[in-house]
């Protein structure tokens, strides 16, 4: 008989708590979004599923010398996982767009303002019984609206650790509805006739300025804004990687290979921090309404921007592009081209959204170094 009690105890339906049973249901959710709805798959679904690893009792695997702990001690609490994320995104992205014209940096900041308007949000919400943010956890709950996930999860794993797994979801959450969310608020702030304003094309790039671009950008970090150096430093590494064109193994190792396999680890490492005591909490349902605030917020910041540019600017700007420097490349970019083709069929605006789409990646590194200036 003893035996047999012995054997009970040591299967995982004798261990498993409520809460646990609680977050493995919120991995299968995370899972079907990523596989049903295709809600950033690349991320939701090894983020679910290391949620449920983390949540198997007596595993072991998320405890001092497991393999889901290793992850995260290894690649998210030292910040190298999310550095090596925008390693790669900047080997990926073409910034023609935006040199093509420069003006385009001014909505990709606007886009930012969400972030910061959401600072105050998230300190104000220690008026509500239950919710007590510190200034480095309403920093890093903030980033969200920056809707740049690795720039989340580096950030909030400098200032607020512990709100890890909730920021991480909040984030890569509100990125996949982009979709949803945006257009609503576009069509809002936008009048049908602003929608049909149709751009002069761009201008051809020179190689020499693709390749001076991230150049440039560094040096500024370097004398303005030294903490955000090691986000933007990456991502002008990348990005010179793939304008220099001598280096072309590199920058496709860095596309493919380097970050599909970071992003595996670090949405097992994510995910292992989805536990019951972490996410099961009043301050977890705080993050996700100051996440949609932010998220909003930017949106519409950066329409408003544009809409201000519109009238002082010799060439026409159509609004939906300050949409975009949300970031969340390149999804803002098509759903703006999106919402362009339903006012005017023939108005093609996916590559005027590019500037203000790869200005917001800047403009959320520049937001996060300044936020770890302030807080860190």
């Amino acid at each position: 008989m003893e035996t047999l009690i012995t054997l009970w105890h040591t299967t995982g339906i004798a261990a498993l708590s409520l809460g646990a049973l609680g977050m493995i249901v919120v991995g299968m959710v995370l899972i079907y979004l990523a596989i049903v709805r295709k809600f950033e798959p690349l991320l939701l679904l090894p983020i679910g599923f290391g949620a449920i690893l983390a949540n198997i009792p007596l595993a072991g695997m998320n405890e001092a010398g497991g393999l889901l702990h290793t992850f995260y001690n290894a690649g998210v609490a030292t910040g190298l996982f999310p550095l090596l994320i925008f390693l790669g995104v900047g080997a990926m992205t073409d910034f023609s767009a935006l040199l093509a014209n420069p003006r385009m940096l001014l909505l990709g900041a606007a886009a930012q303002f969400g972030i910061f308007a959401t600072l105050i949000g998230a300190i104000a919400l220690n008026w509500v019984p239950g919710i007590e943010f510190t200034l480095q956890q309403a920093a890093a709950i903030a980033i969200i609206g920056g809707a740049d996930g690795p720039t989340a999860i580096y950030l909030s794993s400098q200032l607020a650790p512990e709100l890890l797994g909730a920021i991480a979801v909040a984030a890569y959450s509100y990125m996949a509805l982009v979709p949803v969310l945006q257009p609503p608020i576009m069509r809002l702030l936008t009048t049908k006739k602003e929608r049909e304003i149709r751009m002069v094309q761009l201008k051809p790039v020179s190689k020499r300025a693709k390749i001076l671009f991230p150049l440039m950008v560094l040096v500024m970090t370097l004398l303005l804004l030294p903490t955000a150096a090691p986000l933007i430093g990456m991502f002008c590494f990348g990005n010179l990687l793939r304008e220099s064109g001598v280096v072309d193994r590199l920058s496709k190792a860095a596309q493919n290979e380097l970050i599909n396999l970071v992003t595996i680890f670090l949405g097992l490492a994510v995910g292992a921090q989805l536990t019951a005591s972490s996410f099961l909490t009043a301050q977890t349902l705080g993050i996700l309404v100051l996440g949609m605030l932010a998220f909003t917020l930017g949106t519409a910041s950066g329409v408003l921007m544009a809409k201000v540019m519109n009238l002082v600017s010799k060439q026409p700007i159509n609004p939906l592009i300050g949409a975009a420097g949300v970031s969340a490349v390149p999804m803002a970019a098509r759903v703006v081209n999106q919402e362009g083709l339903k006012a005017d069929h023939h108005n093609f605006l996916l590559m005027h959204a590019m500037g203000p789409n790869v200005a917001g990646v800047l403009g959320s590194a520049v937001a996060a170094g300044i936020l770890l200036a302030l807080a860190g």
